[in-house]
């Protein structure tokens, strides 16, 4: 297992719908972007860490900074039809193909390395019939739960998504329910299986719920949650940038 080859890649764009721009705000002086490629580049367990975008504004702070980046066209709707695109061209330049790809959001600032190792655990374990994982955390109140900009997943026994929707009615808010959690977006890919996911057409929960995942789900294949035991918040809007800014400004964020 030694030999795999693995490749983050940190889909990021300026257009988003709900926080326009959000990849270049600035936490501690320092773009969103900047954060995530550091903390993500810190695992030991990555070949490669890259940004795929699509704007000029983000890939000139990248070039400056000497982070490694790959332009993608525009038209993408989705991260994974990004990272797939993005995927091609760096192999071609790094002249090898990589056997795991971690797409990490380019809005997960407060990312903890460790979490990458997380989330990678089922393909060391498992490798022949792990395709896909997503990492699962736990709510911290009431209001991220009714959140609509929280993923709520709903699993199977063996801890397999069944289910992902940003709207659930408050009766299920359970927080020791460990079938029940919200998506956290460090989600590790086989190099098969992102290709094939570019081959899929775009489902109706896909796009109903605008999470990636149900294109999977909606074409009968597995996508294996993994708990994990760090805390993050992602950057959906201004709020959420004041908010996970003062944590990370915390003395005990690390």
């Amino acid at each position: 297992m030694k030999n795999l080859k693995i490749l983050a890649l940190i889909p990021a764009r300026m257009g988003s719908s709900r926080f326009p721009g959000k990849p270049m705000k600035k936490i501690k002086a320092k773009p969103m972007i900047h954060h995530v490629y550091e903390r993500v580049n810190k695992n030991k367990l990555l070949t490669k860490t890259y940004v795929a975008t699509c704007d000029t504004e983000i890939s000139n702070y990248l070039k400056k900074n000497n982070f490694n980046y790959m332009m993608t066209s525009k038209k993408h709707e989705r991260a994974s039809d990004r990272c797939a695109e993005a995927l091609k061209k760096i192999e071609k330049i790094e002249k090898k193909k990589f056997d795991i790809i971690v797409m990490v959001q380019g809005d997960e600032p407060m990312v903890n390395p460790q979490m990458i190792t997380e989330s990678l655990s089922p393909f060391f374990k498992n490798k022949n019939n792990t395709h896909v994982v997503n990492l699962l955390g736990k709510f911290e109140s009431k209001k991220e739960f009714l959140d609509k900009n929280c993923i709520k997943v709903i699993c199977d026994d063996k801890m397999n998504a069944k289910y992902f929707t940003r709207n659930l009615p408050l009766k299920f808010y359970n927080q020791s329910n460990k079938l029940l959690g919200k998506q956290v977006c460090i989600i590790p890919f086989s190099r098969s299986m992102l290709f094939k996911y570019i081959k899929l057409m775009p489902t109706f929960f896909e796009i109903k719920e605008s999470v990636d995942m149900w294109r999977l789900l909606e074409n009968s294949l597995e996508v294996k949650m993994v708990p994990t035991s760090f805390k993050s918040y992602a950057v959906d809007t201004k709020r959420d940038l004041i908010k996970v800014s003062k944590i990370m400004k915390s003395k005990s964020f690390e």
